[in-house]
């Protein structure tokens, strides 16, 4: 227990160690006082004579004593908001009597160390999070985004995209978020894709034609992969946002379903022919060709292309397309032949998108169904392997001259 006039002595003193002790002994007074309220008064005034004492460390002890607790007196917090830096910032950072209010005012003036101090709060909401990002500070906005518990407004995290999405470290933080919008996802992967293509290394490392193939069947992964979560959303808006753009072909249907992304497939269907989507995942699992083709036709689809999908799904229906490397290989081998026997060799206009897509994949899912094929059966074979018996002849050995 300290004595009234012992209070009194230490704040009078010429030590600013001492008049820091009262400052805080003060603080903490306050803050877990249940006497009279006249004492209260007492206490709070003593808190408002201390922010006039010409010691930052007295100072600092009040604020010390204030910063944690949401009872601390709300005008002497937004005083020492305006002291010394280092009171400020921890203020900014800590004191939860700080309302949005109190802060948004603040940070179009503030300078970054203190903007990373609000940025720093136990909870920052969208609205103060949406005042420090248009500080326009690329350290500030990739902390900010880099903290799950802020819910960004959709637009913003897209406008964000588009304007930072060249820059590889805001990429990445921007798609590892988990509330990213798919627009702003698909978008991001294309920057990623046009990095990737102009990247030294990697265009050492690969022809120009293959490298042009892989990143293409990469980028139409990502974007059925993005539809494919979307599709589970209540209304899903990316399938439209797709048709809208005309970005939706022939290929990118295709690759859905050979990626096993049947959702997005189905929802892409059910945009383009207009129909419900339960209808048209029924007649995906179980409708008959000539359904299947009526409900092609209803997307627009040329003739051939409606065939070569209804072929393809009715080979979805009974093989695993999703985690099989070898069933994907096997079911695009089929069809090109298919279309090769048809046509006699002479691919029509119509199907030449979907005919080279068909031709892509064949090597990219053959590479990938034959790996660990080879050493797999090592294991497990028991004659040596078969060759050909040496019928070369002998060569005539000539004396060295």
């Amino acid at each position: 227990m300290v004595a009234y006039q012992e209070f009194v002595s230490l704040s009078r003193s010429p030590d600013s160690e001492d008049r820091g002790s009262a400052a805080h002994l003060s603080a903490l007074a306050y803050l877990n006082h249940d006497g009279p309220a006249d004492e209260h008064a007492a206490l709070y005034a003593a808190l408002i004579g201390f922010l006039e004492d010409p010691s930052v460390k007295v100072r600092a002890a009040l604020a010390y004593g204030l910063l944690h607790s949401p009872m601390a007196p709300r005008p002497i917090m937004l005083a020492l908001l305006h002291d010394s830096a280092v009171i400020a910032r921890a203020v900014l950072q800590y004191s939860p009597v700080l309302i949005d209010a109190d802060l948004i005012g603040l940070v179009r003036t503030l300078d970054v160390p203190r903007l990373v101090s609000i940025s720093q709060r136990s909870k920052v909401s969208a609205r103060l999070a949406a005042a420090l990002i248009a500080r326009e500070n690329m350290g500030l906005t990739q902390r900010l985004l880099r903290r799950a518990d802020i819910a960004f407004a959709e637009g913003q995290l897209l406008a964000l995209a588009e304007m930072h999405g060249e820059d590889a470290v805001t990429r990445g933080i921007l798609l590892a978020r988990k509330d990213l919008p798919a627009a702003a996802r698909l978008l991001l992967v294309q920057k990623a894709t046009a990095a990737l293509r102009q990247a030294r290394i990697v265009k050492g490392a690969l022809a120009p034609d293959r490298l042009g193939r892989l990143l293409r069947d990469s980028e139409d992964t990502a974007l059925t992969a993005i539809g494919e979560r979307e599709a589970s959303k209540p209304s899903p808006s990316y399938v439209s946002d797709l048709v809208a753009s005309e970005r939706l072909n022939t290929r990118v249907l295709l690759h859905a379903v050979v990626t096993g992304h049947v959702m997005f497939f189905a929802d892409c269907l059910a945009e383009l022919a207009q129909t419900p989507r339960l209808k048209v995942f029924t007649l995906l699992e179980s409708g008959s060709r000539a359904a299947l083709n009526a409900l092609l036709a209803r997307c627009g689809l040329p003739e051939g292309v409606r065939n070569l999908i209804a072929r393809l799904v009715m080979h979805a229906r009974a093989t695993d397309l999703a985690d099989d490397a070898g069933a994907r290989h096997y079911v695009v081998t089929a069809l090109t032949e298919e279309l090769i026997a048809e046509h006699d060799g002479v691919i029509p206009d119509a199907l030449e998108e979907a005919f080279a897509y068909l031709s892509e994949q064949n090597i990219l899912l053959a590479r990938k169904a034959a790996r660990g094929v080879m050493a797999a059966f090592a294991i497990e074979a028991v004659k040596p392997m078969a060759l050909p018996a040496d019928a070369s002849e002998a060569l005539l050995a000539l004396p060295a001259a």
